[in-house]
């Protein structure tokens, strides 16, 4: 068996809409990239080889003070009671140093005793004091200018507790006697959970629960445990990979499969009675079926006898119920209206221009809009949050990364990103109820939503509350499940709103034509886009490196901490894998002593499946990797870094997506064909926003992708979910 099968490559949210992972055994459309690196370099780069940068080094600096006395022949009666109380003081210090812990006065008092004894050391300390003992007057139903929230500064999620030891040791032993790698025991007992080892050791095919492990290493396995008991038409193995399936397709952006595009994907599996495993799977709880109509506005059928046509759909539990709480969500969001008149409306209609304007007077007569638009239209989004918050209404936007919310028209106030504001690191926190303390949430990088994440945002909202969700259409879909953005708009069940402001310059020039399926050449005469063309991967490593550390910050004056490499997948000879190395070679060297990372590298930080957050690494000690992402201090236990950190120079498109830099290279080489699209290309290309250098090695398959090469479809049950509960839209 593959030891790097738990490489727990879904952390980083790649592998969707053709976006190559290459990370070994990770499914059957992973397949490794493989290039030459033969020829010599034979493309000009923006200029030659050489290094100019400017290193900065930040030292702290202490100081202490020291308190001198000076004796004099004869002491007035005031300085007789200082140096008196000096002394008492001091023994008082001796006394408290003499004692084992300190005394905890007022430990037993409890409720409002409690509360002033609290009030009173915060006054003494000079802090604020608890609301439960000196009320603030309640304000004003709704003050014209509201107070701005307070900065909320997202902290680390403490890591979910591991399995016990003794867990790990057995399952060990279990996987030693099948022959698997003893590295995957800490995920095997996370995933299976107590009592893993004697699960594992009775149906050897649970291995396939864990990240990254294919059915012919679990049919390996099983050998190994059971010998003369193994075989393909066994139920624990059908079971098993039906299971396996719709993970993979969920990896894959699907919330569900086809009946018979699951039943043939079984019988490619070498599963005799592929019908029975799907059955059985069902009966185990272990996934659900569904009969969708296929034309729900139809009629009922006249004729008893005459069956309406239908789709059948099996999928996992978690992603199934996410979608179906999603969509009665939005459903009680647009069928359910605030009960007072539109006024804070108008009056943020009357407050905005332009497209906020548009905004506002649609969110007057409805719980849900959409909006789209490439970068430039961000603006309208952030006049809507301004009008809103001036008119009186609680306003919030919500962002797919923290460079998002500096984007919002310079940093905008009220803003934090989708994770933090469901974690309550960021936002108004909740009511009563539990529902977020919200009139409008303004939610960008929309297409970034997967199922879940839209689902516990929508649920958290308030009745009467309005929700607008805006984003590009042409950029990539998100990392998880489902296509919420693109079935919103499919659905037509709200208003929705185009921006008619288009992104500036050549740049925008060139990706406005890429949206559209053309790749025009366009006017740089700020070399605003350079193409670099190279023969093999091997030159494309090369001219990158050359171009973030010597050619672009000396002819476009953006220095390599501000330059982003994207490049479509991990593997592969000119993949993140290689790239990274190549420019931590370059950019800061060192022995990697912290688990392959010295200070100062850049990172890529995925503290959950679909989310990647660019940061630098700080310091590393026993607590574990100190990183810096967006300015806020995270630290990854040592067991988790592996799996949730990576250098950060070269990303993926889907670990780019959300994010914009000065400067991008776009790393484009041979062998990278089958993963290009017109998604990936838009979404690449718009991460810079004054200089764009592509490096150039696929010759017609670049413009042929853009024109041809569409996003891979999904299954999901959103669109007809919501025609059952949502009229449609005029």
């Amino acid at each position: 068996m593959d030891s790097r099968a738990g490489d727990g490559n879904r952390t980083d949210g790649d592998g969707a809409d053709g976006e190559a992972t290459a990370d070994g055994p990770v499914g059957d459309g992973a397949a490794a990239v493989t290039a030459a690196d033969s020829g010599r370099a034979g493309a000009a780069a923006a200029g030659p080889d050489g290094v100019g940068g400017d290193s900065g080094v930040a030292g702290a600096a202490s100081s202490g003070s020291t308190e001198g006395s000076a004796d004099t022949p004869q002491q007035s009666e005031a300085a007789a009671e200082l140096a008196a109380q000096r002394a008492e003081r001091e023994r008082i210090e001796r006394r408290k140093a003499e004692k084992p812990a300190p005394i905890e006065s007022g430990a037993k008092l409890s409720g409002k005793a409690a509360d002033l004894l609290a009030a009173v050391r915060a006054v003494e300390s000079g802090g604020k004091p608890a609301a439960t003992v000196f009320p603030v007057p309640e304000a004003a139903p709704r003050p014209a200018a509201p107070a701005p929230e307070p900065v909320r500064r997202p902290q680390p999620a403490p890591a979910a507790p591991g399995p016990a030891a003794q867990t790990v040791a057995e399952v060990r032993r279990v996987l030693s006697d099948g022959g698997a790698p003893e590295s995957l025991a800490p995920q095997v007992a996370a995933a299976l959970g107590e009592g893993a080892a004697a699960l594992l050791r009775e149906d050897p095919w649970q291995l396939l629960r864990v990240t990254g492990v294919r059915p012919d290493q679990a049919d390996g396995f099983a050998r190994a445990l059971l010998g003369a008991e193994c075989g393909p038409d066994d139920e624990r193995r059908g079971r098993a990979v039906t299971g396996w399936l719709l993970e993979q397709a969920a990896v894959a952006g699907h919330t569900a499969l086809e009946m018979p595009a699951l039943t043939a994907a079984l019988a490619r599996r070498a599963v005799p009675d592929p019908e029975a495993a799907v059955q059985d799977a069902l009966a185990e709880g272990e996934a659900l079926v569904f009969q969708d109509a296929l034309d729900p506005g139809a009629p009922e059928p006249e004729d008893d006898e005459e069956e309406r046509p239908v789709r059948v759909l099996v999928a996992l539990e978690r992603y199934a119920l996410a979608e179906e709480s999603l969509a009665d969500g939005l459903a009680r969001l647009v069928n359910s209206l605030a009960k007072e008149a539109p006024e804070p409306w108008e009056a943020a209609a009357a407050a905005a221009s332009g497209g906020a304007a548009e905004l506002a007077r649609a969110l007057a007569g409805h719980g849900l809009v959409l909006h789209t638009g490439g970068e430039a239209a961000r603006a309208e989004p952030a006049g809507l949050l301004s009008a809103a918050r001036s008119a009186g209404l609680r306003a919030f936007a919500a962002t797919h990364s923290p460079d998002g919310g500096r984007r919002l028209a310079g940093g905008a106030e009220a803003v934090g990103t989708v994770a933090d504001l469901l974690a309550g690191a960021a936002g108004p926190g909740r009511d009563a109820d539990g529902a977020l303390a919200l009139d409008l949430l303004i939610v960008l990088d929309a297409p970034q939503l997967d199922v879940e994440g839209a689902a516990m945002l929508v649920e958290a909202l308030p009745d009467g509350a309005r929700l607008v969700l805006s984003g590009d259409p042409a950029a990539l879909w998100s990392a998880g499940p489902g296509r919420v953005f693109a079935d919103l708009l499919a659905a037509r069940v709200c208003p929705q709103i185009a921006s008619r402001t288009p992104d500036p310059g050549p740049l925008g020039e060139l990706v406005s034509g890429i949206g559209v399926g053309e790749l025009a050449q366009v006017e740089a005469p700020g070399k605003e886009v350079v193409i670099v063309p190279v023969r093999d991967a091997g030159e494309a490593v090369h001219r990158t490196v050359q171009l973030v550390a010597d050619s672009v910050p000396r002819a476009i004056g953006v220095p390599a901490e501000q330059t982003v490499v994207i490049t479509p997948g991990h593997g592969g000879a000119a993949g993140t894998r290689a790239l990274n190395t190549a420019l931590k070679e370059r950019l800061n060297p060192g022995p990697g002593r912290f688990g392959g990372f010295d200070p100062g590298d850049r990172i890529a930080y995925s503290p959950a499946p679909g989310r990647t957050v660019p940061g630098q690494v700080v310091t590393a000690d026993a607590d574990g990797l100190h990183l810096s992402c967006a300015g806020v201090p995270v630290v990854v236990p040592k067991e988790r870094v592996e799996q949730s950190v990576r250098h950060g120079w070269a990303l993926t498109a889907h670990q780019a997506v959300g994010g914009r830099w000065p400067a991008a290279v776009v790393v484009l080489p041979g062998d990278a064909v089958q993963s290009l699209s017109r998604p990936w290309v838009y979404t690449a290309f718009s991460r810079a926003e004054r200089h764009l250098s592509v490096v150039h090695g696929v010759e017609q398959a670049l413009p042929k992708a853009v024109a041809e090469s569409l996003p891979k479809p999904r299954t999901t049950r959103l669109p007809l979910l919501l025609k059952t509960q949502v009229p449609a839209a005029d």
